[in-house]
């Protein structure tokens, strides 16, 4: 009796798998009509930030939009599945996970947000990419005190700082304890610059007054 192997574990990085199952949906989407963009983190990956791709790849539509998608995606045979959670619908393809979000950290997904996507190519396929401001934005508004790891997000704000709206990041991520933290943390590494408060350029010591001003000159 011959002892059977142990099943060898998945690798680490599935980036190529990723791309091609993104590719995919993403050449599916285009011509539905439907508005929609990547998001998650291949869609750091279309920003040009270097990232290991390992869970699935994700997809922002409108609700509205659903019924049309997953029939285009069943008739091309990707595999649907209806989860519990009535924001998003799950799809496998070449044993990749696909998930089709209809909102981002409990946003529904609008089409203002979806056309201000930057066209980008995906590994040759271009389409739709959400915008690195709500990227940064979704990804801020997902922190809670039992999901708050600062680490990833790191290099993905420091590569896209140069095209981010932070002032819209910290407009619209203000109610977040979490992400003001982040955002603190950004200013202390020279990432952001500081945020201005009350009172600021104000030594107190009449620097500033104008000429003539002094009030105590009794000459």
């Amino acid at each position: 009796m011959t002892r059977s192997e142990p099943p060898q574990p998945l690798p680490a990085d599935h980036t190529q798998a990723i791309l091609e199952a993104t590719k995919e949906v993403g050449a599916v989407l285009k011509t539905s009509g439907c508005p929609f963009a990547l998001v998650g983190s291949v869609a750091v990956y279309a920003h040009g930030i270097p990232v290991r791709l390992q869970h699935d790849t994700d997809f922002a539509l409108r609700a509205e939009d659903a019924d049309t998608v997953t029939r285009l995606l069943r008739r091309r045979g990707i595999r649907i599945v209806e989860p519990p959670e009535d924001w998003l619908v799950k799809a496998r393809s070449g044993g990749e996970e696909i998930d089709l979000i209809f909102a981002l950290a409990g946003r529904p997904v609008t089409r203002e947000l979806l056309d201000r996507a930057w066209t980008l190519p995906v590994d040759s396929v271009h389409m739709p990419v959400i915008d690195p401001t709500d990227l940064l934005v979704g990804r801020l508004a997902a922190l809670s005190e039992h999901h708050c790891d600062f680490g990833p997000l790191l290099p993905v704000a420091r590569g896209l700082r140069e095209r981010v709206d932070w002032d819209r990041v910290r407009a619209e991520t203000r109610d977040r304890p979490m992400a003001v933290a982040f955002l603190y943390l950004l200013e202390l590494l020279d990432v952001l610059p500081g945020t201005p408060q009350a009172g600021d350029g104000d030594t107190g010591d009449g620097a500033g007054d104008g000429p003539g001003d002094g009030g105590d000159d009794d000459d």
